[in-house]
C-alpha cells in the first residue's frame, strides 16, 4: 500500500487506453450526455473538428484511474481536479493519462498532483492538477 510516507515528489503513474465508438456510447448512455459532436456523425462534421469526439470527461475519467489503482492506489480519496481541456480526442486515439506528485501535505495527508492526457502523438489532450488524500498506514 502507498501512503504518503512512501509517495516521494516525482512518483508518477500512468494508464493507457484507446478509445473507442462503444467507450462513447456507453459514456453518453451512463453520463446522458447526448450532444451531437459525441453521437451524431453527420452533425459533427459541420462542427469545428469535422467529425465526432470523445466527451472530455471521458478522457479525464481516465486520471481517475491511475488514483485508484496505482498513485496513490486503492482507498485514495479523489478531492478535488482542475482540467483544461486543450486538443480533442478522436474515436481510435489512445491516450494517456499521467499523474505525477508535485506536493506532500503530510499533516493534512494530503498530495497534489499534476494530472495530463495525452495522445498518441505525445500531444496534451487535458492538462490540469488534482488534490487527493492518500489510504493511511
Amino acid at each position: 500500500m502507498k501512503t504518503i510516507d512512501t509517495i516521494q515528489i516525482g512518483d508518477s503513474a500512468s494508464f493507457t487506453k484507446t478509445v473507442t465508438e462503444s467507450d462513447i456510447a456507453l459514456y453518453a448512455g451512463i453520463s446522458g450526455d447526448f450532444n451531437p459532436a459525441h453521437i451524431d456523425a453527420e452533425s459533427a462534421k459541420e462542427g469545428m473538428f469535422g467529425q465526432r469526439i470523445a466527451h472530455g470527461m471521458l478522457s479525464a475519467g481516465f486520471i481517475s484511474n491511475v488514483l485508484g489503482n496505482q498513485l496513490p492506489g486503492p482507498g485514495t480519496i479523489y478531492m478535488g481536479q482542475e482540467l483544461r481541456f486543450v486538443k480533442p480526442v478522436f474515436i481510435g486515439d489512445t491516450v494517456t493519462a499521467t499523474v505525477t506528485v508535485k506536493e506532500k501535505i503530510p499533516e493534512k495527508n494530503r498530495l497534489k498532483l499534476d494530472t495530463v492526457v495525452t495522445n498518441q502523438r505525445g500531444e496534451a489532450v487535458i492538462t490540469g492538477a488534482a488534490t487527493v488524500m492518500p489510504p493511511r498506514a
